[in-house]
């Protein structure tokens, strides 16, 4: 017999929307630029821990972003090729990130929402858990 454990959290919304996958939580800060093929989804920085994990359609969870503001260039290619995360959870706000996110949608009309957690919440998350993103920026977190 499995057991659904299901916890709710409320994030501060940088950019808003709505989307749903399974959590990508990574151990580092990932800059998008030279970190992130826009064409593929996957993280390519090798030096980082999760190198080769791909972030589409994922709720890409992480502490931050990391470095260049072309960061959200990349963000904004990710948005338009198709494969950018359902959702961008962090636990420090990240301008370029929601930058990134915001051009997104003015320009394609769609946009991971990005979001802030509070660093007790954010510890919560964890790699394969389903989360949801409301557009007032309410986690809902499963996991069996």
């Amino acid at each position: 017999m499995t057991t659904n454990i299901t916890s709710q959290f409320q994030a501060k919304v940088l950019v808003p929307g709505s989307g749903s996958g399974l959590a990508l939580v990574l151990a580092e800060p990932l800059s998008l630029w030279g970190g992130l093929n826009p064409e593929s989804g996957e993280i390519i920085d090798r030096r980082h821990p999760q190198a080769g994990q791909i972030v589409t359609n994922r709720v890409l969870v992480l502490p931050s972003g990391r470095g260049s503001s072309s960061a959200s260039s990349i963000l904004l290619e990710a948005v338009k090729q198709g494969t950018a995360p359902a959702a961008i959870i962090t636990s420090e706000t990240d301008g370029i990130l929601a930058l990134g996110a915001a051009v997104a949608r003015e320009m394609y009309d769609q946009a991971p929402p990005v979001l802030v957690l509070d660093r007790e919440a954010y510890s919560h998350l964890q790699t394969g858990q389903q989360i949801s993103v409301t557009e007032t920026g309410l986690l809902t977190v499963s996991a069996s």
